[in-house]
């Protein structure tokens, strides 16, 4: 089965990591999260993937030059301006010359999702495109779906006030969709399938849904960034954390040669050739491969992508550092800060719940 995989977003929320790469290639622990995508797919028969490519093309092409994930060959659809969601699909499915029933995922979605049950719901359903659900408590940032008690949509609102929301079951970023949709999409502008495709598909009663338990998060921000590591250290989700490392202790995963001298509290990775020096202390967080946690230093509940220094004495805490980033003596990193790729903090500066550079 084939699968167009939409990318081409600019992850304004992840901002200022994705001002150097897209949020899809930012790794989630360790592993570029559109590997853990496709890889996921791949489980369930996909062999064909077409990225719907906008921002930062060439980051993809440029990680995999062979074309290939997990055994899932790539194709790559260069949108030539920005298209939306629906435009975007339609460019890539007619790029690849999509011609039978396929998949549509949102590339910032990470799932557990059984495919091949969606699949099969949406062909006894008889439906032209099918939506999997899931619940959450604020609908009011997602595509919230009113359905029958068959999956029949009833009614799609994209993104209305808490308080008016019709039903908490939302879109969860992944569909079957047959060819003849495509029909529907105007290539002459930008077209929204959250806004426009789905509520015409809905009118014609052609529109279904399947609600799944399945492990959910959208990582669109630095919050549930964290929170997608978080899940994979603590074991909810039934895979490990990088299927390059070991579990060396109750409390560590180290992938390949680390020097940790420091002490480590919850459950943390490490990867290659990173440093713990002398009276560090590191808990329930990420560190990538090479970087340098000096003395003194606190690493809490954070995501340090690689090559990373955190200076003697500094303390980062619930935030994302950018990759090459250098945190200075005793500064202090806090409060779901993010910090860009290869930035200077200077020494005893304090970042709470900022991004820098904005």
């Amino acid at each position: 089965m084939k699968c167009v995989l939409l990318v081409g977003g600019q992850g304004t929320r992840l901002r200022p990591l994705t001002y150097s790469l897209p949020k899809q290639m930012l790794p989630v622990v360790d592993v570029p999260m559109i590997e853990r995508v496709i890889g996921h797919l791949a489980q369930y028969g996909v062999d064909e993937v077409v990225l719907s490519l906008g921002y930062k093309p060439d980051a993809f092409i440029e990680a995999f030059p062979a074309g290939m994930i997990d055994g899932v060959k790539l194709e790559y659809a260069i949108e030539p301006e920005p298209l939306d969601t629906a435009g975007a699909i339609k460019f890539a499915a007619t790029y690849a010359e999509i011609d039978s029933t396929f998949l549509v995922v949102n590339g910032d979605i990470l799932t557990d999702l059984k495919v091949d049950e969606l699949v099969k719901f949406h062909e006894n359903a008889g439906a032209m495109a099918t939506i999997t659900l899931v619940e959450v408590q604020d609908p009011s940032a997602f595509g919230v779906v009113v359905r029958d008690e068959n999956g029949k949509v009833g009614d799609f609102i994209e993104k209305p006030p808490k308080e008016s929301a019709p039903a908490n079951t939302i879109n969860a970023g992944t569909y079957v969709v047959d060819p003849d949709v495509l029909s529907l999409i105007d290539t002459s502008r930008k077209v929204s399938i959250e806004r426009e495709i789905f509520p015409a598909l809905a009118s014609k009663e052609s529109l279904y849904s399947m609600v799944s338990t399945d492990y959910w998060i959208d990582t669109g921000t630095c919050e549930k960034y964290l929170a997608a590591h978080w899940d994979l250290l603590l074991g909810n989700r039934d895979e490990p954390p990088n299927p390059r490392a070991d579990r060396v202790a109750d409390n560590l995963w180290c992938h390949g040669e680390c020097e940790l001298d420091g002490r480590v509290g919850e459950i943390s990775y490490f990867g290659q050739l990173s440093r713990c020096l002398d009276g560090s202390f590191v808990s329930r967080s990420v560190v990538g491969p090479g970087c340098v946690i000096g003395r003194g230093a606190k690493v809490v509940n954070s995501v340090l992508l690689s090559g990373v220094t955190v200076s003697d004495g500094a303390v980062v805490e619930s935030s994302v550092i950018g990759a090459g980033a250098t945190i200075g003596d005793k500064a202090q990193i806090t409060d779901f800060s993010v910090v860009g790729f290869h930035e200077v903090i200077s020494p005893s500066c304090v970042i709470e719940n900022t991004r820098v550079p904005l």
